[in-house]
């Protein structure tokens, strides 16, 4: 797996320094290979999974290209198969050039008020992420001119074909000056992807990033669906049911290692960071003091975790989802050696994360199963538990002559023991050893960000999406639906695909929750969730379906 660090690539240097603040220590295989080229020029055609890195790959050269040419106006322009990935793709250009105003950059998609985004069009951006359905809404609006473009960007080429998109791309390319350099990514190269290089592209340069077959035995893998906000509090209940000393950390960045190495100290852990930033003589002493026991939790990057061999690791933490899936092999298998089981546990936050560790899935062959984050309940069980092994050993193993003279003194002054051990059991019951206690509303907001993620969208894969389409039934559940009622048909040229593609990737509802499609000569009808009907209904009135503008209300048969 060859990567070099960011510094190699020859970068300005308020990108630089937008790298180093984010914490980002080497690039990844997908853009250890793109960067370059693509600074050089060329057009490229990057073959990787979901989570190898890609934004950066092709947004770092974009922002590089705008800092030599100074131009105004949308220069770049990058189309995502959805809402979810547009946002996420211009949050990372938007940490990417927080040093250099003079490059703005703006997310368009459906599901938002387009007035809004057309005043931030107009305030003059150089950066456009949008799903093909938007862009082209803003195009017909003379909202968004596209002849000044110099780098056209399709990210997830074949998620925007499975939905349906390949008329929108073609209408879109229309507008955009022949003379640009056009960048490609695709986690598979169908015959369709293939079709659209030889059509949009200038001699590409192919980039595939060749995977070893890696195997993960040995080792239970676990998932967690969580808020961001409540990761410390999930680490620390996991940390406290399993009680996996010693255990291992993995974080993103240099600046989430020491966020996270002080959130949990404060919480009664004992737990010491590593990463690229650290003299090697506090690495020494950090990894000395993991190895002889005196650290339970060591919190690291892939980089400076790179040649440690700690035998014993209890479980291994990906509180970051792994820029690249190999990482993702390369931290779990620090656990269940020597023919020792393991456990690994990931937290995931939002859809795109849930892709991600969907390619994790589909590169390792192995299903990592979906828990719940243990109920406060659960945890003070635990505690339990341990307090009473821990005592039985003390009274059988230690001398406790001095401790014994303390309470005989407490009970003179006419404190019972009873009363003195109860008093002791409630001090570790509410601390066990850490300065936080797990609370019944973190348990409400665990279940409430798991029912949200359900329910309120969540990017899917095209597998899931085509799970959803056999038959259109199985994915639907007992809670009601409602019938929307579209005016295109048929005879427009719509198939299934546009509607779930359409939907899902517009309002974020996930493709099993569309039941029931039937399509007519004219017109088209499907089933949805009652709750997301509305939220559906406003999205189509706003957006186009195959090149068509999409007039949809509640279904009455009597219409």
């Amino acid at each position: 797996m060859h990567t070099i660090p960011f510094t190699e690539f020859g970068l300005s240097a308020p990108v630089m320094q937008a790298i180093d603040d984010i914490g980002y220590e080497e690039a990844t295989p997908i853009q250890t290979e793109a960067i370059p080229l693509l600074m050089s020029g060329r057009d490229v055609i990057g073959q990787s999974q979901t989570g190898t890195g890609k934004t950066a790959a092709f947004a770092i050269p974009a922002i590089e290209r705008l800092l030599t040419d100074g131009e105004k106006g949308v220069q770049v322009l990058i189309l995502c198969p959805t809402r979810e990935l547009a946002i996420q793709a211009c949050d990372e250009i938007r940490k990417l050039t927080r040093y250099i105003g003079l490059i703005r950059s703006a997310a368009i998609y459906g599901g938002q008020d387009i007035e809004r985004q057309v005043k931030q069009l107009q305030s003059g951006v150089q950066i456009v992420v949008g799903t093909p359905g938007r862009v082209m809404d803003h195009m017909r609006r003379h909202t968004l001119m596209l002849d000044k473009v110099k780098i056209a960007i399709l990210d997830e080429a074949d998620e925007m074909l499975s939905m349906g998109f390949r008329e929108d791309i073609d209408t879109i390319f229309a507008d955009i000056p022949k003379q640009r350099q056009t960048v490609l990514f695709s986690a598979t190269m169908s015959p369709e992807i293939m079709e659209i290089t030889n059509l949009y592209m200038k001699d590409p340069k192919v980039i595939r990033i060749i995977r070893k077959e890696l195997t993960v035995e040995g080792i239970d893998q676990y998932y967690y669906y969580i808020p961001h906000s409540h990761k410390i509090e999930a680490l620390s209940r996991l940390m406290d049911v399993y009680h996996p000393t010693p255990a291992m950390v993995f974080c993103n960045t240099k600046k989430q290692v020491d966020e996270l190495v002080s959130a949990m100290q404060q919480r009664g852990y004992v737990a010491e960071g590593l990463h690229g930033d650290m003299k090697q003589q506090a690495r020494d002493h950090v990894m000395n003091t993991f190895r002889s026991g005196k650290v339970d939790i060591l919190i690291a990057t892939d980089v400076a975790a790179r040649g440690i061999d700690v035998c014993g690791i209890g479980a291994v933490f990906n509180y970051d989802i792994p820029q690249d899936v190999e990482y993702y092999v390369h931290r779990i298998g620090r656990t269940g050696r020597a023919g020792q089981s393991g456990l690994a546990f990931t937290f995931v936050t939002g859809s795109r994360e849930m892709a991600e560790l969907r390619g994790i899935m589909n590169y390792t062959r192995k299903e990592i199963t979906k828990s719940s984050i243990p109920t406060s309940a659960q945890v003070m069980e635990c505690r339990r538990q341990r307090f009473v092994m821990q005592v039985c050993e003390s009274v059988e193993n230690e001398d406790l002559s001095e401790y014994i003279n303390m309470v005989e003194q407490l009970t003179y002054e006419g404190v019972s023991s009873i009363e003195i051990a109860a008093a002791l059991l409630k001090s570790e019951m509410t601390s066990g050893g850490k300065s936080s206690m797990p609370s019944e509303a973190d348990d409400f907001a665990f279940a409430g960000h798991e029912y949200r993620r359900q329910f309120n969208g969540g990017r899917q894969s095209g597998r899931e999406r085509r799970d959803g389409r056999c038959g259109f039934r199985r994915g639907r559940s007992e809670r009601p639906t409602a019938r929307i009622y579209i005016n295109l048909g048929s005879s427009a040229g719509l198939l299934p695909k546009h509607i779930v593609g359409t939907v899902a990737g517009e309002t974020g509802l996930p493709g099993k929750y569309i039941g029931k499609i039937e399509i007519n000569d004219r017109y088209s009808t499907f089933d949805v969730p009652q709750e997301a009907a509305g939220t559906v209904i406003d999205t189509l009135n706003k957006t186009r379906m195959i090149g068509r503008k999409v007039n949809a209300r509640l279904f009455n048969e009597q219409y």
